[in-house]
This record gives C-alpha cells, sequence and structure tokens, in this order.
C-alpha cells in the first residue's frame, strides 16, 4: 500500500467501525479490507470518543449508574448497532442443532431466537456494568482503560482477520481470505502502544490480552462449528471482546491497588498499594 492509500484506508476502516460520516466511498473501502492494521488505529480515536461521557461523568462527579448509562449510549451512538447484530447472530448459532450449514442458515435468518436475545443481554448489561466500575477509577485511567479496550476490540477483529478462512463468500471473504497469518504483526504492534495508556499498566496489558484471547476463542469456534469465520464472526468478537477487556482491566487495575481488608488498616480505610507490594508482604 502506497502512502497516499494510508489515509483512505483509515477512513475506510472508521466507514465500516463506525457512524462517523467519513470512508462510506468504494475507494476507502477497497484501502480498508485489505489493510487490518487501521483497526487497532481507528480504536485509539474511537476510544477517545467514547471516553468523554465517562470522563464527565467521573469529573462531574455523577452517581456511577448515570456513567454507566452515558457510556453505553456513546458506544451506540458512535460505532451503531452493526456488529451488536453479529453477537445475536452467533448466539442464535452458538445454541441451533445442526452442522455448519445449518448453523450458517440460522445465522442469516433476520428473526432473533432465545440464544441471540441472551447474548446480547449479556454483553449490553457487561458493558453497563463495566461503566459503572469505570466511575469508581480515577479520570485518567478510566479514560485510559475505555480507550484500551476499544483497542483491544479491534485487535481482536485484526486476529480473526489475518488468521480465519472464510466460511463462505460475504463480508468474511473480502477480509479474511485478503490477508495472510503475518498481517496480523502490524495490527498488534499498533495495539501495544495503549499499554501505557493506564497507570499502572497492568490494567491495560490485562485489556489487550482479554481482547485477543476472545478472537482465539471465537476462532477455534468458529472452524469447529462454522467451517470458517463470517462476518457476524468478526463482527461479534469486536463487542464481546470490548466487555471483556473492560473487565479484565477493571480486576486488574483493583488488584493493584486495593488494600484486602486484614492487611493492618482498620475496616473502611483505604490505602492505595501496588501488587508488587502486596506479594512482598506475603513473602515477608
Amino acid at each position: 500500500m502506497g502512502l497516499k492509500e494510508v489515509p483512505r484506508a483509515i477512513r475506510g476502516a472508521l466507514g465500516f467501525l463506525s457512524r462517523l460520516p467519513v470512508g462510506r466511498d468504494e475507494r476507502a473501502w477497497e484501502a480498508f479490507r485489505t489493510a487490518p492494521w487501521t483497526l487497532p488505529v481507528a480504536g485509539y480515536l474511537l476510544g477517545g470518543l467514547a471516553a468523554v461521557p465517562v470522563a464527565v461523568g467521573v469529573l462531574a462527579p455523577v452517581p456511577a449508574v448515570t456513567v454507566a448509562l452515558a457510556y453505553v449510549l456513546a458506544v451506540v451512538a458512535l460505532t451503531g448497532i452493526n456488529h451488536f447484530d453479529g453477537v445475536a447472530d452467533l448466539g442464535d448459532a452458538a445454541v441451533v442443532h445442526g452442522d455448519a450449514e445449518r448453523r450458517r442458515e440460522v445465522m442469516g435468518d433476520t428473526a432473533l431466537g432465545v440464544g441471540g436475545t441472551l447474548a446480547l443481554a449479556v454483553v449490553v448489561t457487561g458493558l453497563a456494568l463495566a461503566g459503572a466500575g469505570l466511575a469508581a477509577l480515577p479520570v485518567a485511567a478510566a479514560v485510559g482503560l475505555v480507550v484500551a479496550a476499544e483497542v483491544a476490540a479491534k485487535a481482536a477483529m485484526a486476529t480473526l482477520v489475518a488468521l480465519g478462512s472464510a466460511a463462505h463468500d460475504g463480508f468474511g471473504a473480502a477480509v479474511a481470505d485478503e490477508t495472510p497469518p503475518r498481517g496480523l504483526v502490524a495490527p498488534l504492534v499498533l495495539a501495544a502502544p495503549a499499554v501505557a495508556l493506564t497507570l499502572p499498566s497492568l490494567a491495560a496489558v490485562a485489556a489487550l490480552s482479554s481482547g485477543v484471547g476472545v478472537a482465539l476463542a471465537l476462532l477455534w469456534w468458529a472452524r469447529d462449528r462454522l467451517d470458517g469465520v463470517t462476518g457476524d464472526v468478526i463482527g461479534g468478537a469486536n463487542e464481546l471482546a470490548r466487555v471483556a477487556a473492560l473487565h479484565a482491566g477493571l480486576v486488574a487495575w483493583r488488584a493493584d491497588f486495593a488494600v484486602p481488608v486484614g492487611f493492618g488498616e482498620p475496616v473502611g480505610l483505604a490505602v492505595p498499594v501496588g501488587l508488587g507490594e502486596v506479594v512482598a508482604w506475603t513473602l515477608w
């Protein structure tokens, strides 16, 4: 790809991943579909935009449940419902009985089944609960984790695009069959700086790792149950990886700063310490 195509590819990624009024033309799409490195790049921008209401809520401050609602609304307003549709289709395919062809047929059906309903409920609830958890963090950590989770979600999509093969003609074939496994190197390298977005960086490491972990699990499932990757798998990975990354980051952040009751401090007093100190005390 020439340097002149780089901005066009990034616009194409934003056009595919969001409701922003850019990258909707054919040339942008063609540049994007063979450039999975644009996915984490777009993740930084989208994550930054989604973090704005979270930062405002933390600074205001407003109740944690309000921050959670604002975050969910921001994600939906910014990215639309296209990838949530992938979650619903994955949920329906996961519970149906039959072979790979039958599962793909269910995924193409516009009717929403019990599996899809449950999958959507879990993802939306997980996103809202993560938003409530973000409200308890310092504003810099909350913003950093939102961005890191968005980058992790895009790294998950890039993992499926690079390592997966298409189950049938469609979006999966348009992107997955165009990218060899070595095409995953650039997206992961570009996602790595997200580690510096939170202090301690353990939270961002947990977020990025869990995002890629979700992608690898979906890749295994899709090969076994669908005979390959589809557009729904790639889109669903974005939503599932975001939720997993947020909660993994929250758990890691709490582990690094929370003092368990019984470490010599009266109940109700919190002394921020690092995980390293806790380990050192344990060894002592």
